[in-house]
């Protein structure tokens, strides 16, 4: 593993690579990711002019294939560009911009095997780590929506697996199971509530499987991630702008996207509140952000996705209650932890939340049928 010392040497390399305008002024860490090292790069041309860039080293051991993650990407914004450009709308500020290397190509790669990227910054953004209002819920379900639409035409079978089976929730149950009989921490039994509530509801978690493969729900292209801090807002306005952090599109279905985000931001409680009671889906917060992306997908969506959105909701709450639930019993290896148990807290809560969606089935149901007509 490179050293701190090593790694301020190659960001230099990596700057010197890309055909950024002017010479560096600052290139300080930025934002509040953690899985990429991310950094503003400020740069002034010979005229005065100053110029802003995001500068990124790519977490290769996250993504073991960075190369195959910017194809992905560059493919996905060029076709982004050319319909936000029949719309009449800016590219440079509704979509990511990739710089390119002084050689043409859109990373680079640097002495020590690191990868490294440089978008153009959009300025006179504004991004928020949680929801503050429920008109904010509603404009990232525009956002999302509105993703989802331009790329309605990609050909998502031609993309790149960045993370393979990442929202493949049977093969999430399949690695539980295996966590289980393993037990190599010695925490089956105490978890012995949890498990029960998984394997109860084992042919639930095929179901989205099942309908891509009788031909009832369409591959697309999804962003995978699609937490509200991903989306950049107009700084003015306060209008949904840009979604960014498009590591994870990949082929795979509308209705998780949807579900990722009703998970996160459809609750009543953090995601690893102790006090279950406190857990329950917000229908209102629900409705708000389902008018949004129903509006924003703009009737790209076929009546199959519209009816399996509430389905969405569900399987990505369960999915990532039993990952949650998988790294406790392997030991914490996976998500960070700040305290004893702090994963098998998360995997409670969310299975309180499907178990609050499954109490609210009806009223979910209902309210994606009333949207769309």
């Amino acid at each position: 593993m490179a050293t701190r010392e090593e790694l301020c040497a190659k960001k230099s390399e990596a700057i010197a690579a890309f055909t950024v305008e002017g010479e560096t002024v600052s290139c300080e860490l930025y934002g509040s990711g953690h899985i990429n090292d991310t950094h503003l790069l400020i740069t002034r041309t010979a005229e005065g002019k100053e110029r802003r860039y995001i500068l990124q080293r790519i977490n290769h051991v996250v993504f073991p294939h960075p190369e195959e993650v910017m194809e992905n990407i560059e493919s996905v914004t060029a076709h982004l560009r050319r319909g936000i450009l029949c719309e009449g709308g800016d590219p440079d500020r509704e979509t990511l911009t990739v710089v390119k290397t002084k050689e043409g190509a859109p990373y680079y790669r640097d002495s020590i095997g690191s990868f490294w990227r440089v978008y153009l910054y959009i300025e006179d953004n504004l991004s928020l780590d949680k929801v503050e209002t429920p008109e904010q819920f509603y404009k990232s379900g525009v956002a999302f929506g509105r993703f989802q639409s331009r790329l309605s035409a990609f050909p998502a079978e031609t993309l790149h697996e960045a993370i393979v089976d990442f929202h493949n929730t049977p093969v999430r149950y399949g690695n539980l199971e295996r966590a289980i009989a393993r037990d190599a921490c010695g925490r089956a039994a105490e978890c012995a509530e949890e498990i029960a509530f998984v394997r109860e509801r084992r042919e639930f978690t095929e179901l989205l499987y099942k309908a891509h493969a009788e031909g009832r729900l369409p591959l697309r292209v999804t962003h995978n991630d699609t937490k509200l801090n991903n989306i950049l807002f107009d700084a003015t306005t306060g209008e949904p702008l840009c979604v960014i952090d498009l590591d994870t599109i990949m082929p795979g279905f509308s209705v998780n996207d949807f579900g990722d985000s009703i998970r996160f931001g459809a609750t009543t409680a953090a995601e690893d509140e102790t006090d279950l009671a406190r857990v329950s889906l917000d229908l209102d917060l629900f409705r708000t952000f389902a008018r949004g992306f129903i509006e924003g997908c703009g009737g790209r969506l076929t009546e199959e996705e519209i009816t399996l959105l509430p389905v969405g909701a569900k399987m990505m709450t369960l999915e990532c209650g039993m990952r949650f639930l998988t790294d406790y019993l392997e030991g914490d290896t996976y998500f960070r932890i700040h305290r004893e148990k702090h994963n098998l807290d998360r995997a409670r809560n969310q299975f309180r939340l499907v178990a609050s969606m499954e109490e609210k089935w009806e009223e979910m149901a209902a309210i994606v049928r009333e949207l769309s007509h």
